[in-house]
């Protein structure tokens, strides 16, 4: 998995372009106008060893995308469970983490888990037996779901130009991170190797015009793609001291509440 991070070096601190969608006002509970998603991909040891205790000290729910096939899944399966159960989300981020083996720096794509060579039917099976899985361990039938490597075409070498699939997939999912019609709801940050300053910054300076961030971190004081667990708490110690300006939740929870407004 650490090869992974080849990809998300050339994402890093991207984040989809928004146009704002012509809708009622919307504002969080509270008032406030800012929601922010903390999410945390693949299953890594360094969440379970480092952020569970950070989220749980300020009672923060945030969102952690299981990749299916994790070793750390498999031997840690009772920690999850009960981060499940203390509130937090495990959303679906697939069995086998398929990406485009096609693209630039893609060398470490594995052919059996080439998106290119994937069909429609073979990743809506995929996520319906990761969205089982995950209803084994937390018995919760409603998930939302985070793009394994931002690639949204299966089958380009199979059928030239390839097929977008998200439309496919829609009646698993409550939601799919970073997608939607409303931009307000997608920009995503994939830190890595910032300060606390610099992510609280990226926070304090987004436009006015933005409704959620997403902030979707791999590693925290360990693994790969990763932050320092110093960053990492600075973040949450200053979204707590401003609650009154930050809304944070899962992101399920977050666009339930949206899905209930608009």
């Amino acid at each position: 998995m650490i090869q992974i991070s080849l990809f998300f070096l050339v994402l890093l601190f991207s984040f989809s372009s928004y146009s704002q969608t012509p809708s009622k006002e919307f504002t969080w509970p509270g008032g406030r106008t800012l929601a922010i998603s903390l999410s945390y991909d693949d299953a890594l040891n360094s969440q379970l060893d480092h952020v569970i205790p950070e989220l749980n000290k300020h009672h923060f729910n945030a969102s952690f995308y299981v990749v299916a096939n994790s070793p750390v899944l498999n031997v840690r399966m009772e920690e999850w469970r009960a981060v499940a159960n203390a509130g937090h989300e495990l959303g679906n981020h697939s069995v086998y983490h398929p990406c485009r083996g096609s693209l630039a720096d893609r060398d470490w794509v594995e052919m059996h888990h080439d998106l290119d060579h994937y069909s429609v039917i073979q990743m809506i099976e995929e996520l319906a037996v990761a969205n089982t899985l995950l209803k084994a361990i937390d018995g919760k039938t409603e998930r939302t779901y985070t793009v394994p490597c931002g690639d949204l075409l299966v089958g380009s070498n199979l059928l030239g130009d390839g097929k977008e699939y998200l439309n496919d997939i829609d009646h698993l999912f409550t939601a799919i991170k970073g997608q939607g019609d409303d931009k307000r709801f997608s920009p995503i940050l994939y830190p890595e190797g910032q300060n606390g300053e610099q992510l609280i910054e990226y926070v304090q300076k987004l436009s006015s015009d933005i409704l959620l961030i997403n902030i979707i971190f791999h590693g925290v004081g360990g693994d790969y793609l990763s932050v320092s667990s110093e960053a990492h708490a600075e973040l949450l110690t200053f979204l707590a001291d401003n609650r009154e300006l930050y809304y944070v939740d899962s992101y399920i929870n977050l666009m339930r509440y949206a899905n209930s407004i608009l």
